[in-house]
């Protein structure tokens, strides 16, 4: 029987001929990622001197540090802790970027991005490098290993693979996709495992919108999800990655814990109603819902396809009054793009605020809600308190909806103004 891409790709890192699902392994990442955030980054700089004794990690080369949340700061205890990351880079020689945007964007930007390459991070979204032929996996408190030995202790996973099938309808993005498919199969069908999405709908998609759903699989419990590389992820990569990998790819006999196959050719757009990022229906059945704000950006869905959607909805058009619509491109270089496209002018005439990167509003640190208020989002998570105050409310979404949203003051469904 044939191997699961992360099977070879763990069989690589661990310097195995190969190894099968369940087997416990120590495997050394290529790439160990992470943001500078309270209780992280602080945390693991500080253990890994004072608890385990180690001055250096092993190989600075492979560490890169991002610097992409209280951007900018506001206040002392926030620039310390950026002094703090950027001191210890400095120490370390690990690469440090700031003020290029969200990490798990630029990393996929700056080279961190290989097929067949083995990233770890602390946070989950890493999983959106899967969509170059990457195994990223986000381990929490426990990248503190990496850290502090050149290998990690892990447990190969399963691998449930998906097959997607049909055409997206005009007004349909990526988005959609994902929470259909968390709605179809349940918020925890891959948990624990490799979420591994390919067929004929994968291969029409563009390289954003294999970002977007394998950047939001942890809400399927899946550990990280991958794609297998394609021409189109070869000619975005260019020659930009930092390792010269062979790509790898799943055997056609490869041994997956479920199979299942999805039609995307009827789907409609969709909202995920608060409080939780399962609670997916279509938007038809929520059209009219009073929302106060809109908030475009945030790993998952701040690209330049998101940004032209909503550019298309807004063109000649003006956000309702009242309603406070932020958008944040997710990186510097597509922040540029926008502008040089004429979208961040179409946007701002429409009455848009317009922010520099960063993750900030994804959180609530920057444009909180305040009680009773309702947000359209494309941001990441829809959680109680998750954009300001835990009895404001936020429903999910694609770009072109919250732009319709923008413009109405409540739920509208995009496609009437494309």
């Amino acid at each position: 029987m044939g191997y699961t891409l992360a099977e070879k790709v763990l069989a690589r890192t661990s310097g195995r001929d190969h190894v099968r699902a369940g087997d416990e392994i120590e495997a050394r990442p290529d790439f160990v990622i992470a943001y500078d955030f309270p209780g992280y980054t602080d945390v693991i700089f500080r253990q890994m001197r004072d608890d385990f004794g180690i001055e250096r990690v092993d190989d600075a080369s492979r560490f890169a540090i991002f610097i992409d949340h209280m951007v900018p700061t506001a206040t002392p205890k926030e620039e310390e802790l950026h002094q703090m990351t950027r001191a210890w880079c400095a120490e370390q020689g690990a690469a440090l970027y700031e003020r290029h945007g969200i990490g798990h964007q630029v990393s996929a930007e700056v080279g961190y991005a290989v097929p067949g390459g083995f990233a770890v991070h602390f946070d989950g979204h890493v999983s959106q490098l899967g969509a170059f032929g990457s195994l990223a996996i986000g381990l929490r408190r426990n990248l503190l290993e990496a850290f502090v030995r050149p290998a990690i202790s892990i447990r190969v996973p399963e691998t449930v693979r998906i097959d997607l099938t049909g055409s997206l309808r005009p007004g349909v993005m990526a988005r959609d996709v994902f929470h259909h498919l968390v709605r179809a199969l349940g918020p925890k069908f891959a948990a624990f495992k490799v979420l591994e999405l390919g067929g004929p709908a994968v291969a029409e998609m563009s390289i954003e919108s294999r970002q977007t759903i394998c950047g939001l699989a942890m809400f399927t419990g899946a550990t990280t999800a991958v794609m297998m590389p394609d021409d189109k992820t070869a000619d975005w990569l260019g020659d930009r990655p930092k390792l010269a990998l062979d790509p790898v790819f799943s055997d056609d006999d490869a041994v997956y814990a479920a199979r299942h196959t999805v039609d995307l050719s009827a789907l409609e757009p969709v909202v995920v109603l608060p409080p939780t990022p399962s609670n997916t229906r279509d938007l038809s059945e929520v059209i009219g819902t009073e929302v106060q704000a809109g908030y475009l950006g945030s790993c998952a869905s701040g690209r330049i396809e998101d940004l032209r959607a909503a550019a298309q909805v807004l063109k000649g058009r003006q956000v309702a009054p009242g309603f406070a619509l932020h958008v944040v491109p997710t990186s510097r270089a597509l922040m540029a793009q926008a502008a040089a496209e004429g979208l961040i002018t179409t946007l701002v005439e429409a009455g848009a605020f317009v922010s520099s990167p960063s993750c900030d509003y994804c959180f609530g640190r920057i444009a909180t809600m305040a009680e009773g208020q309702r947000a359209v989002s494309t941001g990441t998570l829809n959680v109680p308190g998750r954009m300001g105050h835990p009895k404001s409310e936020i429903f999910l979404c694609n770009a072109a909806a919250v732009a319709a949203a923008a413009i109405e003051g409540r739920i509208a469904d995009p496609r009437r103004y494309l």
